[in-house]
């Protein structure tokens, strides 16, 4: 494995890293205070339209997209040191059009889209003008099993019929959200179709009459730019050519499409623990408590010890898996990219969990941004699948590694 930053890696590193201290950063607070002016929690501030412009003028721009005409061409592995940067600040992302979901959504449609719907959708959302959400989990079905997905996806002659309710749908009240991925079922439950082949995904536009975006969904009372959002659907009519790829496909697309997605919430989780640790030895180091400085308590000093080796374990597998997709595909990186998806949320929590005990009562008001990193990081260990349903992907893998021959023989 060669993990050894390539010369184009170590250029957009540096530029990005410049970026991130002569503009992003400064901008943090001008972006919260322009939500708060604006009364609106979803409202698209005007100093982020600015970041997308210089972003795209010094190329720091769709750099997640392995796609050299439509995106940078980087790797897995070159990207990773890139999106962990991106993960320090929470406007970061999206000032470099690479947020989540649209990642994921630009990436499915580029693999899975007709020549229409690259012109029609990928083409607005590459340049930043519009973003995506997508509409899997239901509140009426345990959604770790995607099989269980209830939306019925009834077919009308050219068209499909909607009806069934989504929610945690990310993006969709972000004030540019023009699209929803919905996943749904165009086979019914007791069909002859196998239980992986009754999915499908089609494109809805979200003015689409029967679209009911019912309410934002906060997390811990925080309320996203994007929003996470509970969505009925009721007698929607939509273009049969809005189908991606083919009836029974959703399920194939959704494996398809959250391997990136998952990598990238890591790499951007080690960004954010790399922050966490900053603030907690900044703040050590400046905090006096009974004559001498927190730093120099031995507990302390652990925590700080603890957090260095967990970040760099973190980063290493998830060094690993990136490699492993670059080299053997997603398919082949399945059980590290599962194990990165557990192990980076957690580092990352247990980092800004000290941090925010290093703070004291600041470290849980909103004043260095630690609660609102815990909050967002600790949807990461649902989100694109629970640590459960990663652990029992890894389990069975480890099982059949070291069955026995006997073990063996007797399944056999």
């Amino acid at each position: 494995m060669d993990f050894n930053p390539t010369d184009r890696c170590l250029q957009l590193t540096g530029q990005l890293q410049a970026f991130m201290e002569e503009h992003v950063l400064p901008a943090e607070k001008v972006h919260e205070q322009q939500i708060i002016e604006a009364g609106d929690p979803h409202h698209q501030p005007e100093v982020m339209e600015r970041l997308k412009a210089r972003a795209r003028r010094e190329g720091l721009w769709n750099m997640f997209l392995p796609d050299e005409e439509l995106g940078l061409g980087l790797s897995n592995v070159e990207y990773a040191p890139l999106a962990e940067i991106l993960g320090r600040s929470p406007i970061a992302p999206e000032a470099c059009n690479c947020s989540a979901p649209d990642t994921g959504n630009m990436e499915l449609l580029r693999q899975f889209g007709s020549e229409r719907q690259k012109r029609e959708w990928l083409a607005p959302l590459l340049s930043g003008e519009i973003r995506s959400a997508f509409a899997m989990t239901e509140p009426d079905t345990a959604s770790s099993d995607a099989t269980n997905i209830a939306l019925s996806m009834q077919r009308r002659g050219d068209s499909f019929l909607l009806n069934g309710r989504k929610w945690w749908a990310s993006g969709a009240l972000h004030p540019l959200c023009r699209l929803l991925i919905v996943m749904g079922r165009t086979s019914p439950a007791g069909s002859d179709q196998p239980p992986h082949r009754q999915q499908s995904m089609i494109l809805v536009p979200i003015d689409t009459p029967g679209v009911q975006v019912l309410r934002g969904l906060p997390v811990f009372g925080y309320e996203d730019k994007e929003g996470h959002a509970e969505i009925a659907f009721e007698e929607v009519e939509v273009p049969a050519e809005n189908l991606i790829g083919g009836e029974g496909d959703g399920f194939m697309i959704a494996q398809a499409r959250l391997g990136p997605g998952r990598i990238h919430h890591c790499m951007r989780c080690i960004g954010i623990a790399e922050r966490a640790l900053q603030a907690m030895c900044r703040r050590a180091a400046s905090r006096v408590t009974f004559g001498q400085p927190l730093a120099a308590r031995g507990n302390i000093q652990d925590w700080i010890a603890e957090s260095r080796v967990e970040i760099e374990m973190a980063r290493l597998l998830t060094l690993k898996a990136a490699w492993l997709m670059d080299t053997v595909g997603n398919r082949g990186a399945r059980v590290e990219i599962a194990a990165i998806k557990v192990a980076a949320p957690n580092v990352a929590l247990k980092v800004i969990d000290r941090a925010i005990q290093v703070h004291g009562g600041a470290g849980i008001c909103e004043d260095f941004g630690l609660s609102a990193a815990y909050a967002h990081v600790r949807t990461l260990r649902i989100a694109d699948g629970p640590d459960e349903v990663h652990k029992l992907s890894i389990a069975r893998r480890e099982l059949q590694r070291h069955a026995s021959p006997e073990a063996t023989t007797q399944r056999a």
